[in-house]
Order: structure tokens, then C-alpha cells, then sequence
């Protein structure tokens, strides 16, 4: 296993990050500590987790997992996606934030998360009263870090901004969805990341199995979440989008790897990328994702690969200006 360190943190962390939103739900608790041993066999330190996984179900297992070795390990979790049917029970106001970090450390059984993320933007609330609740988190020694996920590049900086300018706890770390399939975070967030020195561990690196090997135009996985998911089928569902898992599969055949362990190491390759977050369901499906773990994959096989997709846009829209 290869390791970084994230962002300017100084934290270091294997290369592949360990997603949990399979625990208590597709992995009962058997196979999620399976699977939680077999990453910390392969040498993963670096474990993802949120609230909403499981409603919580989650975040219990992989505190029972790591008992033993949670100072081993660098851990995660999310706030904002609604918990219950209130209209306080969602959100990133103080109230919901603050309420929510005492049950995430509840059920992981840990005194601080190393890493907690706002999970969506929250519209309703001002994002001063955001950073500040982050602040006294990070204050009180129950949070190390902040962190955005599915934030747009704009969003993130202006809170940056706001936080330098108020002197509170910045956000050091970004958890854009990033893939061969979806690489707008190449325009803006990872270039926005570069420059501040954040953190980037990318979720959905597989595009939802789509860039496993399973699909092609012709061939569909019945039981896979694009068959079954409704959110996962209008993300992925476009024909492209299938043509273009027939090119990786191709191409896996050719240079001889697995099309998922490509896929992941390309996520990877990004220099912006700290780690990609692999998740799986079963032992059987985890083992190409962790086989990118130390996979070298070089600049010329990465742009080989995207050379399989569309050209990104350029965030001016000059397009003439391009880099080769």
C-alpha cells in the first residue's frame, strides 16, 4: 500500500480510503468486519463513514470494527443529510451540527473524528454559522478537521475565504464524486485543491460498479445498483456512459489488469487525488479495487485512459487554450 499525506495536515494516509455506506445495509456486520480486516490486512489506515449510512447502523459497526485500533486509524464521517422527518432533523446550522457530532461519536465509540465533512451545501443556513459550530468543534477536540463533500469549487472557496477572514478553522479537505464517467472536478474543485492545499479523497471512483467490467453496451449487471437504484440509473443510465465501460473493459483486456483496478488507479494517478474512496458489498468485489492500492499507473497510461472519454472543458470555455 502506497501512502500520502493529506493536504497540509500532515497526517499520513494510505492511498485508498475505505468507504462504509455498505455497512448494515448490501454487507451485514460479518462481512462488513471482513471486509474492514481484510483492508487493514492490505494496509489501509484511511476509513470513510456518515451519519446517513445505514441511518446510523454504519457508523456502530465500524466503531465495534476498529475497538482496539482507533488510534491507528485516520476516520470520517458527514452531517446534513436529514436524520429524521423534522425540518430541524437536516441541515448545517449549530443546532443540528452539534447535535449530530455527540451521536456520530456515540455510535463510532471515539472521542474526536479526524475528519468531519458538511455533506451537502445546506441553502437555509449562513455558512459563517457553519464554520463557526466547525470551529468549537475543532476547539473542543472533537473534530480535527472540517471537510466538504459535493460542495461546487465557488462555494468552497468563498468559505476559505470567509475563514481566513474570521480566523476559524478551515475546511482541509474535499470529497468530490470523481470518475472516468464524471470528471467535471477537473475543471475547478481539483485545481481549486492544488492551489489551497486540500485534501481530496473522490468518491465513486468505480461509477457505481458501471467501470467494473460488468457492463457494455450489450450487458447489464440485473443485480448491480444501476439495475436496482433509481439515483445510481440517472446518474450512469446514458448510453455513453455504457460505451465507454466497454472502452475501459477493452482496454483492461489488452494491457491485462482489471478494469476495476484501473479504474480506481486512475482516480488515483490525479496528482490533485490524496485517496479514492473504494467501497464494496462482499470480499470477492473488494479485492480489484484494493489491487490499485499499489498500482504505479504512469502519465502517458492516464491520459491513455481518458483519452476514452469526451474532453473535459476548460473552466474559461477557451477552449482553444486546451493543455496538451
Amino acid at each position: 500500500m502506497q501512502y500520502t499525506t493529506l493536504g497540509r495536515t500532515g497526517i499520513e494516509v494510505s492511498r485508498l480510503c475505505f468507504g462504509t455506506m455498505s455497512f448494515g445495509g448490501d454487507a451485514d456486520e460479518a462481512t462488513s468486519l471482513a471486509m474492514f480486516n481484510r483492508c487493514r490486512e492490505a494496509g489501509i489506515n484511511f476509513f470513510d463513514c456518515a451519519n446517513i449510512y445505514s441511518k446510523g447502523a454504519a457508523e456502530e459497526i465500524l466503531g465495534r470494527c476498529m475497538a482496539g485500533v482507533r488510534d491507528q486509524l485516520v476516520i470520517t464521517s458527514k452531517v446534513c443529510i436529514a436524520m429524521g422527518p423534522g425540518g430541524n432533523d437536516r441541515g448545517l446550522s449549530r443546532r443540528h451540527i452539534m447535535l449530530q457530532v455527540e451521536d456520530s461519536l456515540r455510535r463510532l465509540k471515539t472521542d474526536r473524528l479526524d475528519l468531519y465533512f458538511c455533506h451537502h451545501v445546506d441553502p437555509r443556513a449562513d455558512v459563517e454559522q457553519t464554520l463557526r459550530a466547525m470551529d468549537d468543534l475543532v476547539r473542543q477536540g472533537k473534530i480535527l478537521y472540517p471537510g466538504v463533500s459535493n460542495w461546487a469549487a465557488w462555494q468552497t472557496a468563498l468559505a476559505l475565504g470567509q475563514a481566513d477572514r474570521l480566523s476559524l478553522s478551515r475546511f482541509e479537505a474535499l470529497q468530490p464524486m470523481y470518475n472516468l464517467a464524471k470528471r467535471i472536478a477537473e475543471v475547478e474543485i481539483l485545481p481549486l485543491a492544488r492551489a489551497e492545499r486540500l485534501g481530496v479523497i473522490p468518491y465513486s471512483p468505480l461509477g457505481g460498479g458501471l467501470l467494473s467490467g460488468k457492463y457494455s453496451r450489450a450487458r447489464r449487471d440485473e443485480k448491480g445498483r444501476l439495475a436496482t437504484n433509481k439515483m445510481y440509473l440517472a446518474r450512469y443510465g446514458e448510453d455513453a456512459n455504457f460505451e465507454l465501460a466497454e472502452r475501459l473493459t477493452d482496454y483492461a483486456a489488452r494491457v491485462g489488469v482489471a478494469p476495476a483496478t484501473l479504474a480506481v488507479a486512475w482516480v488515483k494517478a490525479n496528482p490533485a487525488v490524496t485517496a479514492p474512496i473504494i467501497g464494496a458489498r462482499n470480499l470477492e468485489q473488494l479485492e480489484a479495487s484494493l489491487a490499485a492500492g499499489d498500482y504505479e499507473m504512469s502519465e502517458p497510461q492516464w491520459r491513455e485512459i481518458a483519452a476514452l472519454t469526451p474532453p473535459v472543458p476548460v473552466a474559461t470555455d477557451r477552449t482553444e487554450e486546451r493543455s496538451n
